[in-house]
């Protein structure tokens, strides 16, 4: 992938603190005035025809990531996550009673912290419980984020005969220095071990999550540590920057950063791992993900049919996704809503027999007409501004004012303007985030929260 314009330069104009866009409006526009009783009424109003998906957040880990930037605490104990499992059956029995009758499944997604610290007892517990209260489509998908490191035989066990179809594992980096550094000790036999496993029981739709832009790590390194992937033959790679934000998550301070690769250096680690995916024939996906050409999630880019969540990309087609769990978010036809995201104050709102909903927001239409542009810009590197504007019912010439800036963008080379028509470019998908943002309406007023594009 080679720039016309020096990339110190490119980062320099088009480098900022720009959202992942897995959302829009994003979370941090959410606010109070959608609490539990908003949440209620918009649950009674959906159509129980309409196929949903589920997402249950588990916030527990054995140790802390350093580079972990989700809602999760340590547990060292066995009792805080019993407790957890049996609240977050409660909070589903909540859920379900405010719901205008029995839902159909579509896809189920478990995420965390690590999801799989439940243990095998308490992962069927919950499993049987959801299935008492929704139906799951047979030919649903059911994905949960693993660690390799807390996973036993009995777990995996009980991950088959609760009909979990795909497993993503969390891997970052292969190499001993950049684990040490990070405080995630994971040697490739571990994952391997895993992997063998998962397979050995059935579930062979496998996802790897790697990571630039460590501590320690260089284009070398981190090109190893891609064909070390591969060697596991995953279905999908999700290949994501460190997003250093200690402000918000003060475990990352433990990070030196005097040990942190700069924006050039990050972006040259991106390229090195993504030639070895793309030599190895997995299609591209987006802004960092890879998958083989028959994986369902490269056959829905393949057709347009890719979409952009809180788990990220996705081939889920629901038009409901309802969250279980400490800070889950769910995203419903009249809004966001966020739970809670201390456990305690999720636990005390479910004990109380309320739904944990404690912010979210209502996008107006301009949020809809945005959120789409964002999203088809995201998922198909390209966008049709018109045809957009034309289904939500506006003339595009209300982003005549973008057009500047998007000339300057198509100027250095990262994406092609044709009338209302974009293609990022290869080296626009490195700054595909900043593309993305030149529509987006909040961002000045949120833009000290995120991390940086590159």
């Amino acid at each position: 992938m080679d720039a016309t314009v020096p990339w110190t330069e490119l980062i320099a104009r088009w480098d900022g603190r720009i959202p992942r866009y897995t959302s829009y409006p994003t979370a941090v526009a959410f606010h109070s005035d959608i609490d539990a009783a908003t949440v209620d009424g918009w649950l009674a109003e959906l159509d129980p025809s309409v196929p949903v998906s589920l997402y249950l957040h588990v916030p527990f880990c054995r140790r802390m990531c350093w580079y972990c930037g989700c809602h999760t605490v340590v547990a060292n104990t066995a009792a805080p996550v019993e407790a957890y499992a049996r609240d977050l059956i409660s909070e589903a029995g909540l859920l379900a009673a405010r719901l205008p009758g029995r839902m159909r499944l579509a896809h189920v997604h478990w995420g965390g912290g690590t999801p799989s610290i439940l243990g095998p007892d308490a992962w069927r517990r919950v499993d049987a419980a959801i299935r008492a209260l929704f139906d799951v489509a047979e030919d649903a998908e059911i994905a949960v984020e693993l660690d390799p490191r807390t996973m036993t035989p009995k777990l995996v066990a009980a991950l088959a005969e609760t009909g979990v179809t795909r497993a993503s594992l969390g891997v970052q980096d292969f190499d001993a220095r950049v684990q040490e550094a990070v405080n995630r000790i994971q040697p490739f036999a571990m994952v391997a071990d895993a992997v063998a496993r998962l397979r050995g029981a059935g579930i062979e739709a496998l996802n790897l999550d790697l990571m630039y832009g460590l501590p320690h790590q260089d284009e070398l390194s981190v090109a190893r540590t891609a064909r070390e992937a591969l060697s596991l033959a995953p279905d999908r790679i999700a290949l994501f920057g460190y997003a250093h934000v200690p402000w918000m998550k003060r475990h990352q301070r433990l990070i030196e950063e005097r040990d942190l690769p700069d924006a050039v250096s990050r972006l040259a680690q991106f390229q090195a791992a993504s030639s070895v995916f793309a030599a190895a024939g997995y299609a591209v996906i987006g802004l960092d993900h890879f998958a083989r050409p028959g994986d369902r999630l490269a056959v829905a880019a393949s057709e347009g049919r890719l979409r952009r969540n809180f788990q990220g990309y996705t081939d889920d087609s629901a038009p409901v996704l309802l969250g279980l769990g400490a800070s889950a978010i769910s995203a419903l036809p009249q809004g966001f809503a966020q739970n809670a995201a201390a456990v305690p104050d999720w636990r005390a709102a479910v004990f109380a027999g309320r739904l944990p909903a404690v912010r979210g927001i209502a996008p107006t239409a301009e949020d809809r007409l945005r959120g789409a542009l964002i999203e088809r810009l995201m998922c198909e590197m390209s966008l049709d501004i018109g045809a957009v504007c034309r289904e939500h019912g506006v003339h595009p010439a209300r982003f005549a004012p973008s057009l500047a800036r998007l000339d300057a963008m198509a100027a250095d080379g990262l994406l092609v303007r044709e009338g209302w028509r974009l293609r990022v470019t290869p080296v626009g998908r490195v700054f595909l985030r900043s593309i993305a943002a030149v529509f987006d309406g909040r961002l000045e007023i949120t833009e000290g929260r995120h991390a940086r594009a590159v």
